[in-house]
């Protein structure tokens, strides 16, 4: 069993910067690849980034590249999701989820635990 613990969200004004942290525990974190997923009000859960095991391989969903930047410390069993540039249509609940595997993926079914989520808003 994995327990995972969001932080870091609020209301940021348009071009701003967040850093999301997600504090796992429970089991080996430094063995699974983790992600973040978002979610915005009457929208489907949409993937963000993921990163792999070791931090080495991550990959973003378009509408971020450039912008998001995943990474992770296994020592502190934590991580973290920056956000800069921040826009409008990025306001969601952001949530963090951990998978069985330790290679990165990017849908839902990879991922056996969830955390419960921190609200982004980005006002323009």
């Amino acid at each position: 069993q994995v327990q995972l613990v969001e932080s870091g969200g609020g209301l940021v004004q348009a071009g701003g910067s967040l850093r999301l942290s997600c504090a796992a525990s429970g089991r080996t974190f430094s063995s699974n690849a983790m992600g973040w997923f978002r979610q915005a009000p009457g929208q489907e859960r949409e993937f963000v980034a993921t990163i792999n095991w070791s931090g080495v391989s991550t990959t973003y969903v378009d509408s971020v590249k450039g912008r998001f930047t995943i990474s992770r410390d296994n020592v502190k069993n934590t991580v973290y999701l920056q956000m800069n540039n921040l826009k409008p249509e990025d306001t969601a609940v952001y949530t963090c989820a951990a998978s069985s595997r330790r290679v990165i993926t990017t849908t839902p079914k990879g991922y056996n635990f969830w955390g419960q989520g921190t609200q982004v808003t980005v006002s323009s």
